[in-house]
């Protein structure tokens, strides 16, 4: 069973992403159900080259996990920071993942508000990448979990597919290349769903 749900995001970039909305992840006893996310590929040799994905130059020791089956955890820190959380995509070998943007509670709602005292609403618990992370607990030390391990501590759950009415598009957040590519996917109808920011440093939109 744990094969065949890792087969289904051995895809491209953005089918992968887009199959992670109204997904459950699972930390302990908190599980967030997955609202917003944005696709990343690889480097210039792979089928999916990304100048914004951390595997756009190759293969890092930050990266490598990028590189290998789908469905295992890539987290890295945000601004030295913000923990944030991937789910890895495609084929084994060639790199691509999704970054998980946003989430809505779902259990373990008393933990989660623990963890973001700040939070000005529940919707606010696990809006944004490094909020997200920080809702689960998840830290660097979970790095290359295999998410669809029935006795890991993090686990994916991937839920029927939503069809792609309910499913929306557009530029990911902050990126400075690539910056139009429309590889971010979040569900209209949750409240959890960030807000765009476009980097200052990416060029001007193109306008027809």
């Amino acid at each position: 069973m744990a094969g065949v749900c890792a087969d289904e995001l051995a895809v491209e970039p953005p089918v992968a992403a887009r199959r992670l909305l109204g997904a459950t992840l699972w930390s302990g006893a908190v599980g967030v159900r997955i609202v917003e996310v944005e696709a990343y590929g690889g480097d210039p040799a792979g089928p999916w080259p990304d100048p914004a994905s951390h595997s756009g130059r190759g293969r890092t020791k930050r990266n490598m996990v990028m590189f290998g089956p789908a469905g295992v955890l890539y987290v890295y820190l945000s601004y030295g920071m913000h923990t944030c959380i991937n789910v890895t995509s495609g084929p084994d070998g060639i790199a691509s993942a999704a970054l998980i943007r946003s989430g809505e509670v779902i259990a373990g709602l008393d933990e989660v508000r623990a963890r973001r005292p700040a939070a000005r609403s529940d919707a606010d618990l696990a809006r944004g990448p490094g909020n997200l992370g920080s809702a689960l607990g998840i830290t660097l030390s979970d790095y290359g979990t295999p998410l669809f391990d029935a006795n890991s501590a993090i686990r994916l759950e991937l839920g029927k597919a939503l069809p792609a009415k309910q499913i929306a598009s557009g530029p990911r957040v902050g990126v400075s290349t690539a910056a139009d590519l429309a590889w971010r996917f979040w569900l209209p109808s949750s409240p959890a769903v960030s807000t765009y920011r476009r980097s200052p440093r990416a060029p001007r939109a193109e306008v027809s």
